[in-house]
């Protein structure tokens, strides 16, 4: 990708469809004139004179207890430098995002416009009062280290400084690990640390906590080894004077070093500097974009070295999102007063000991490994683990309870872990694996509308990120001019049956199509096989048919049936397959749930119903979910006998009949079974019992297709599908205008069901 489109791309991610990367949401109803009155006027003073009585109620009754300040003023920005609080901002949003998705933290981002440490220090206590939590981001040395000093010691929050503690935290893990795995001391190993900003200092904290001697620790700044002879030195500094004053370089001291630690800049160390340290060096070269030694020339250099850095596309990556979304959850559960040395500890320890346990197979997947397990290429566990949520803030908040700065301890754990199980965020879990699947081995895909920019835009994606090979049909001039428009400089397959050379191949797809139909017994004319296959959507269902292409998406112009018809009538049903059939998956506010049939069947008879729900069962199966299946109707197990409801509620016998084993009950009104304590007050011998629905079956099509278009209008749901049931071959047809996400995510949807069938 050319840096032109990276900037092109990340401007319109940050501009559109609005500007910025989070906003504040309501968390109550504001529907009626009596939940504004309770929400403002005069409803609030109730709760305002509770808190006035009680301070501690403010985390009863307003949101202070999940919401952390992201406060900069952008004097040390990345790798961008002092560019000021305005131009952080971007930034500040990023690592609100960051708390959101990986903990269900809500942020609110300040950029404070002074690099004066008592001004900075006065506005954050000022506004300290509105948070249940301070993260300190992108502040320069030495002014950080005086800034998070003052503030821990001033308020009775949580503040912590992520540059400083983070990269500490997370390469505290990882050097456990790796001295493990060297069979060396950690109050033996000799230490280099090429850096003296915040990050290193922190760090060199952190490593001396874990037993690491100051007597071994050797630090470098710009001017060369801190050693007690040095003049000017803050006190951040002196703190790791070494004794070794004749030490003249960094290549001196590296000799018979055990553990090198770059938080600098890149190309400081040599390979001849690697050469001369100890057996199995431990190396953390963690300077961003590029590392103190390139990660390839470290590996072919020594094969025995223990290698970690800042990037994504290496093993063992120290990335600070491992860190502080988990601590500060930790922390704000139990109403901590501050993240003391005991808290950072635990989640060291917890992270290190999170590596040596089985990794699941969704993490595997999405970092597209066979099977990751402890070792040289894995000493500290993947960003997207999901274990991640519900490990590390538990053992912050016990570290929390047991230094006696918890507020508000925890005395059921097993209720808290249930609670953080349910903020991992599913809705991005699925699309991560959905897609992390369909990289493992792409196929080629043959896009009906490659004409079409969205259409064009989504094949773009789906090459460039490796989910598929895109086989584009349409015009040829049109989509050439598109692709230099949207700098999408490959050479794919274009397929244009205007053009003169498709003539040849029209014929060929023409007579097999004949053929076929002529053994089928519905036979067609050759002239009208050819007719028929200058239509794109029949020539691209031959190309699946034979097998020229592995896939198809269709329908980003047409209606449904439109599309459907032609490819219902190349490729047809599987076998077995009594009706086709389609369902969408919703990624709601409350959890992901299967809709079906939302596309095909209008007035399903109560076998076909059955069927429908069998088939959504295996869907469910294919994303991850063991099925929970509520046949719905206007009416409650039996408390109507109209014809509609009777179907349902025979569809569900047959089930029962046929699939003892499948989890399912029915007739049932949709918000008993979305609500399991109105469930199990009303009817509490139903078969879904205490569990999460995950698949609604709709009675007709009217239903299915109404209230999947509702909840994704009104909740804002995120709409994967209409997911086709029962053919023959992977085709997938989009709803009429699809995004550019949501082509994107019936590709990887028609990889993965690819890859099922030739499993």
């Amino acid at each position: 990708m050319s840096n032109k489109r990276k900037r092109r791309e990340a401007l319109v991610y940050h501009s559109k469809p609005e500007p910025g990367k989070i906003k504040v949401i309501p968390s109550k109803n504001y529907r009626s004139q009596t939940d504004l009155a309770l929400a403002y006027s005069p409803g609030v003073a109730y709760p305002c004179l509770e808190i006035d009585k009680n301070p501690d109620d403010v985390y009863k009754y307003t949101s202070k207890s999940n919401l952390v300040a992201v406060i900069s003023n952008g004097t040390a920005v990345l790798g961008l430098g002092d560019i000021g609080p305005l131009a952080s901002k971007p930034v500040m949003e990023g690592k609100g995002l960051l708390f959101k998705i990986f903990a269900d933290i809500d942020v609110f981002d300040i950029e404070v416009d002074s690099s004066d440490i008592d001004e900075f220090v006065n506005t954050v206590k000022n506004i300290a009062p509105t948070f249940g939590g301070i993260n300190l981001e992108d502040i320069k040395a030495p002014e950080a280290f005086e800034i998070e000093r003052r503030l821990v010691e001033e308020l009775d929050i949580p503040v912590m400084h992520d540059d400083q503690h983070g990269t500490a935290i997370i390469s505290g893990a990882a050097l456990i690990n790796a001295v493990e795995l060297a069979a060396k001391k950690i109050g033996d190993v000799k230490m280099v640390i090429c850096g003296a900003g915040a990050a290193a200092i922190s760090c060199a904290k952190m490593y001396r906590a874990l037993g690491v001697k100051k007597k071994n620790i050797m630090m470098f700044d710009s001017k060369g080894l801190i050693h007690v002879k040095r003049e000017n030195l803050s006190r951040e500094k002196k703190m790791f004077s070494s004794q070794n004053v004749h030490i003249g370089s960094l290549e001196e001291a590296i000799k018979g070093s055990d553990v090198f630690i770059g938080l600098s800049k890149a190309n400081m160390m040599t390979k001849e500097m690697l050469l001369s340290m100890n057996n199995d060096p431990i190396v953390f070269a963690m300077a961003n974009p590029d590392p103190e030694i390139d990660y390839k020339v470290a590996k072919r250099t020594r094969d025995d070295i223990i290698m970690a850095t800042g990037r994504s596309d290496h093993p063992n990556q120290v990335n600070n999102v491992l860190g502080f979304p988990f601590i500060f959850r930790g922390a704000l559960d139990v109403r901590a007063t501050k993240i003391n040395e005991e808290m950072k500890m635990a989640a060291v320890y917890a992270l290190a000991e999170l590596a040596k346990e089985q990794v699941p197979e969704y993490v595997n997947i999405i970092y597209k490994e066979k099977k990751l397990s402890f070792g040289k290429d894995y000493i500290i566990p993947k960003p997207f683990d999901p274990r991640l949520i519900s490990t590390i803030p538990l053992r912050v908040a016990k570290a929390a309870m047991d230094s006696g700065v918890a507020n508000n301890p925890i005395e059921n754990w097993e209720k808290y872990e249930r609670t953080l199980e349910s903020r991992k965020g599913d809705d991005n879990k699925i699309i991560r694996l959905l897609r992390a699947k369909a990289k493992l081995n792409p196929k080629k895909i043959i896009y009906t509308e490659a004409d079409r920019l969205d259409v064009l835009k989504a094949a773009q994606i789906v090459y460039e990120d490796g989910i598929g090979i895109p086989i584009l049909m349409g015009r040829n001039e049109r989509i050439k001019k598109l692709m230099i428009e949207i700098d999408f400089n490959h050479d794919l397959k274009i397929i244009d049956l205007s053009l003169e050379k498709s003539k040849k191949l029209i014929r060929k797809y023409a007579k097999l199509f004949f053929k076929e139909r002529e053994i089928k017994g519905k036979a067609i004319t050759l002239s009208q096989s050819e007719k028929l296959l200058r239509r794109r959507d029949y020539f691209a269902s031959m190309l699946v048919k034979i097998g020229e292409a592995d896939a198809l998406i269709s329908g980003y112009s047409r209606s449904y049936p439109e599309v459907v018809k032609p490819i219902l009538k190349v490729i047809g049903k599987a076998e077995g397959v009594r009706k086709i059939a389609a369902t969408n998956l919703m990624l709601t506010s409350k959890g992901p749930i299967f809709l079906a049939d939302t596309s095909i069947n209008i007035n399903p008879k109560y076998n076909d119903l059955a069927y429908i729900a069998l088939m959504t069962s295996s869907t469910a199966k294919m994303f991850g979910y063991n099925p929970v299946i509520a046949m719905l109707s206007y009416s409650n197990f039996g408390s109507s006998n109209h014809p509609m409801a009777n179907k349902v509620e025979r569809a569900v016998k047959f089930l029962n009949r046929i699939k003892p084993e499948l989890v399912i009950d029915g007739p049932i009104q949709s918000d008993f079974a979305l609500n399991k304590m109105m469930l199990k007050n009303k009817f509490d011998d139903s078969k879904l019992g205490n569990q999460k629905v995950n698949i609604l079956v709709f009675p007709n099509l009217d239903a299915a297709n109404i209230t999947y278009k509702v909840i994704k209008e009104l909740d804002g749901a995120k709409s994967i599908g209409p997911i086709m049931m029962g053919m023959d071959k992977p085709v997938h047809v989009l709803q009429l205008k699809a995004s550019v996400e949501e082509i994107v995510n019936m590709s990887a949807i028609a990889v993965v069901d690819a890859q099922s069938r030739k499993e």
